[in-house]
């Protein structure tokens, strides 16, 4: 009988213990004690962490997951992400050693999802490229760059006061009904074709009201390059309070990932994504009830003790990359509703320290027919001048000063009749830049046109117009600029300033138009 060597048993051994499966799926499998308002208590999780996914395993073997956030000596408090109705008192839960994840990817643009990434427009299943984790570390400083590209708006009053730069976080903030979500809006619109991708994050919103964004978006074909995250008011506190978070995680996926779903480099770009959360209030709300059911103590306004730190990890997720990692950038506009213009509340005091800059709209203004209702006073960019083209820093430069000045003034001027000719002239030329700066709903305007407009307000070609006409001259003139002298906005884009011989240009060309105008005026 032949001898077997030892290294052939080696080999035998080796082969039967590679076929058998050794790994072992280690979880800890508790009992739910109590259940309501979307709220589990769980007995036996000992090994349980904070913000885990959980499994519940109802009666007919349907699963729910949960989110651990209570980890108290001798029980677990989790919210609950799915079905609420399908979970009883008895029912199984176990631990998954992950946290809640969503899924993302190209195939999501055009859709729209829940928060946890599931498709609710009824056109079918997503395939997804990745996962992404809902909580995630913000980049460091050294990860950073300075913000120095400008997200265009589309909105005059905003691109030459108040600019926004990708990376920034802008707070937009106002009472009900002032046009908040129609700044956003309009900043989707006026994205098309500028490698900016989207993500609209509805929460606590009526489900019509969301459809409506929607098909305003489709009809503009703003949807092909925009994901909506809704999380409506008929949705639970849970899936309210995730929203953003899952939000701003699909956003994240095409940021550190470039054109070829591959990580961002140096090489390899990431790409460049805007979040609109509308609106944080409405999460804060769905946080402090979330809290309230989970027992934990309630502070200022009843609103849980860290809901600053909630708003502040999910806006410190803005970022712009630095090359090495990519330079992509997440531009982050959350959006805040007051009462009765009351900045100084806690939520707006809260989400106005943690943004680098606010756009506040307000009623007053709103009413009196100034749309869009900006309150060029209080709004501020911190980012400034570094978020906007030369050509616009040349020809907006003191409008934001000269405005806040014509408003004092304004009020002021109320109370006499005896003025100067020099304040007359300034109240004259304050009213029609004011008027200037009024402008429609979805009709976002080019960067190049924003500059030829103020150009024609400094240089006195609207102090002879009637302010009732200001609005329609600025509109004849961009058309007739657009027809007969394309050339001049071609040479602002290409150069990004205003020439000497640009400006001269543009000088005889208002001046030729301002003549006809006037004209028809008389006839």
């Amino acid at each position: 009988m032949a001898e077997i060597s030892a290294n052939t048993i080696v080999e035998v051994l080796q082969k039967q213990l590679d076929a058998i499966k050794t790994s072992v799926d280690s979880r800890e499998v508790g009992t739910v004690i109590q259940v309501g308002d979307g709220i589990a208590r769980i007995d036996g999780l000992k090994g349980a962490m904070s913000g885990e996914l959980l499994e519940f395993v109802a009666a007919g073997g349907k699963k729910v997951f949960g989110l651990a956030q209570n980890l108290e000596e001798d029980e677990v408090g989790a919210v609950l992400l799915g079905d609420v109705t399908a979970i009883k008192e008895n029912d199984q839960v176990r631990t998954t050693g992950r946290i809640v994840e969503v899924p993302s990817g190209r195939a999501f643009l055009g859709r729209v999802v829940n928060p946890l990434g599931e498709p609710i427009d009824g056109k079918g299943p997503i395939e997804a490229e990745g996962m992404r984790p809902v909580e995630f570390r913000a980049p460091g400083v050294i990860e950073r760059q300075g913000v120095n590209e400008p997200v265009q708006t589309g909105v005059l009053a905003i691109d030459s006061m108040i600019p926004i730069g990708r990376g920034q976080r802008e707070l937009i903030i106002g009472d009900r009904q002032t046009g908040k979500t129609a700044i956003a809006v309009d900043t989707i619109i006026n994205s098309k074709g500028k490698n900016l991708i989207c993500i609209y994050v509805a929460i606590g919103q009526k489900a019509s009201t969301v459809a409506t964004v929607v098909e305003t978006l489709e009809r503009y074909g703003a949807m092909e390059y925009t994901i909506v995250v809704s999380a409506s008011a008929s949705d639970s506190a849970p899936l309210q309070y995730i929203a953003p978070m899952a939000g701003v995680a699909m956003g994240e996926f095409f940021m550190y990932n470039g054109e070829d779903g591959k990580p961002a480099s140096k090489e390899n770009p990431g790409r460049h994504v805007l979040c609109i959360y509308d609106d944080l209030s409405k999460q804060a709300v769905a946080y402090r009830q979330m809290s309230l059911t989970l027992r934990r103590p309630p502070g200022r306004e009843a609103y849980p003790g860290d809901v600053f730190y909630l708003h502040s990890r999910l806006l410190e997720r803005a970022v712009k990359l630095s090359e090495k990692n990519g330079s992509g950038s997440l531009t982050a506009l959350p959006v805040i509703e007051t009462q009765a213009g009351d900045v100084s509340a806690y939520i707006p005091t809260n989400v106005i320290s943690i943004t680098d800059g606010q756009i506040f709209l307000q009623s007053d203004l709103f009413f009196q027919g100034q749309r869009p209702a900006v309150n060029v006073g209080i709004s501020v960019s911190r980012v400034g001048s570094s978020a906007q083209i030369k050509a616009m820093k040349q020809v907006a430069g003191s409008l934001r000063l000269d405005l806040a000045a014509y408003r004092e003034l304004q009020a002021f001027a109320q109370f006499g009749s005896d003025l100067d000719k020099a304040t007359t002239d300034q109240l004259a030329r304050g009213a029609r830049m004011t008027e200037l700066l009024k402008q429609g709903r979805y009709v976002p305007m080019p960067v190049e046109e924003q500059v030829m407009a103020v150009f024609a307000g400094n240089n006195g070609f609207l102090d002879s117009i009637p302010v009732s006409d200001v609005v329609r001259f600025r509109e004849e003139l961009l058309q007739y600029l657009r027809a007969t002298r394309p050339e001049i906005g071609t040479a602002i884009l290409m150069e990004q300033k205003i020439s000497d011989e640009t400006s001269d240009k543009l000088k005889e060309a208002i001046a030729a138009f301002a003549n006809q105008f006037s004209t028809s005026e008389k006839a």
